[in-house]
């Protein structure tokens, strides 16, 4: 049988999509680093989140058990001793005398990404006080991201969604943890404070940061690059502006501090502590000592092994602490109005029991296809569409980094069977009637199919919005299936049917 354009057009998008979801991710071993602490035996050996840990002193790590089980066994009579660490990338030696503070994971499987309904964690609706605007939420979101980075919770995924009316809130989904941690952190305001020794310098519950320069390159940017005897180092700067009160409180403050041996610096260091967390520590230039300045420059810097690298360790420092400096500036009272806590066995198991559900009933119906129309090609293609939707499906997941939560599993399966109505639909369509050519009787079936989509995708954009986009996932994952189906599978579909009855 010679294959038509459009089973070509299904094949190419086949292929693609497995390229995309990339299964051979499969057979891969190791762990990958999710972070280390910066100044750390591991940090100042070159080691860096992103790299794939494959063996430790000449042991294979081929999970995150096995990293776990090692370092247990390794450090259990505290004595220091050298690590070799192997990734993908390189060779890391370094000694210590208890577990080294790398944060690991286990290699992805393929490339597509899942939702917290399936690793498991707690999620939390948050609407904030007032009417903010697009930007304001962005605001909000960002400095909620930099809180929950600083009290030590990865895998965080926060993101703004709104309800049919329009209100805005936060979605915050943290992998690992608890309802009661993030009802903690949520509930607190947020307090930030710059210190000088024990002496409070501004302080942002009192309004003492009018603005922060983040987007201007004149008061905010990479300054400059250099080579070390490690690698390379990049150094930042960026502009505070006080009030009148805070500038003359941090002159007072610093009128009796002595220089630094270099001359540049006081010997005394600000201190940036968010919610009475230090997180950063930062020199004061001598050009500020007992001067009482509106304007402040903040000054920092980032290392790595590349120029590259270290410009990149800069600019996320230099984000990373003006975030830290709006923490408290957003005068936002936060409000749960819903908190849930999800178990990744039960994710898991139901993502099984819905995949063996759908494999189970795509079967059925293929062979009801079979007695209906006792020709076993037919049911074979609906087999082969209907695989071929879901594959194509989950390549754009992957293409596109969606995350695939129940709501989006869900969404797939209501697409496979909107999949078989269509193909049944093209089915009949191509047997009856025959006073109508078969081409004709083709066409007029591929009608009905565009008309039911988009009717489907009329109803389908408004659930996005629903219950402040908690069913957004499965939206989504519907408008790609039947949207892969209209315009790739369906017409392949249809052309194997035409073939097959012109035999």
């Amino acid at each position: 049988m010679k294959l038509g354009l459009r089973i070509w057009i299904l094949i190419i998008a086949l292929i693609i999509s497995l390229l995309a979801i990339n299964p051979l991710l499969a057979f891969n071993s190791g762990v990958v680093v999710k972070s280390v602490e910066k100044n750390s035996s591991a940090f100042d050996s070159g080691l860096r989140d992103g790299e794939v840990i494959v063996s430790i002193n000449g042991e294979p790590i081929k999970s995150k058990e096995d990293y776990g089980r090692f370092m247990e066994e390794f450090f259990k009579d505290g004595q220091m001793k050298k690590i070799e660490i192997a990734t993908k990338k390189d060779t890391y030696l370094f000694f210590a005398n208890e577990t080294p503070k790398i944060t690991v994971d286990n290699l992805p499987k393929t490339r597509i990404q899942t939702g917290l309904d399936l690793r498991g964690g707690a999620r939390a609706l948050v609407q904030p006080n007032g009417t903010l605007t697009d930007s304001q939420l962005e605001d909000l979101i960002s400095v909620s991201r930099n809180r929950f980075n600083v009290y030590g919770l990865s895998d965080v995924q926060i993101r703004g969604v709104s309800d049919l009316e329009g209100n805005k809130y936060m979605l915050i989904e943290v992998a690992g943890a608890t309802p009661a941690d993030l009802e903690k952190l949520v509930a607190q305001q947020g307090k930030f404070e710059a210190k000088i020794g024990n002496e409070s310098v501004f302080h942002s519950g009192k309004q003492d940061i009018t603005s922060i320069c983040k987007n201007d390159a004149r008061c905010a940017g990479i300054r400059s690059c250099s080579e070390t005897s490690g690698g390379y180092q990049c150094s930042f700067d960026f502009l505070v502006y006080l009030t009148p009160e805070a500038a003359e409180r941090h002159a007072l403050i610093t009128k009796n501090i002595s220089l630094d041996e270099t001359g540049k610096y006081l010997s005394e260091k600000l201190y940036l502590y968010v919610d009475d967390v230090e997180v950063s520590s930062l020199f004061i230039s001598s050009d500020l000592k007992g001067k009482a300045e509106t304007q402040i420059s903040i000054q920092g810097y980032g290392v790595g092994s590349s120029q590259e690298e270290a410009y990149n360790e800069a600019k996320k420092e230099m984000n990373h602490l003006q975030t830290i400096l709006q923490t408290g500036s957003l005068p936002y009272k936060l409000t749960i109005v819903k908190l849930d806590t999800i178990s990744p066995t039960l994710g898991s198991e139901f993502s099984k029991n819905i995949i063996i559900a759908g494999a189970v009933s795509l079967l059925v119906v293929s062979i009801i296809i079979f007695v209906r129309y006792r020709k076993i090609k037919s049911s074979l293609a609906l087999l082969f569409t209907s695989f071929s939707e879901l594959v194509i499906i989950l390549g754009v997941a992957a293409f596109i980094k969606w995350n695939l939560d129940l709501p989006s599993i869900a969404g797939i399966l209501a697409t496979i069977g909107t999949g078989v109505d269509s193909q049944i639909v093209i089915l009949d369509e191509a047997r009856k009637d025959i006073t109508i050519s078969l081409k004709e009787r083709i066409k007029r079936a591929l009608f009905v199919v565009f008309a039911a989509y988009a009717t489907s995708v009329a109803s389908l954009i408004p659930l996005g919005w629903a219950g402040a986009g908690l069913f957004k996932g499965f939206a989504i994952t519907t408008i790609i299936g039947i949207t892969v189906g209209v315009f790739i599978s369906r017409p392949a579909f249809a052309e194997i049917i035409r073939k097959i009855e012109e035999e």
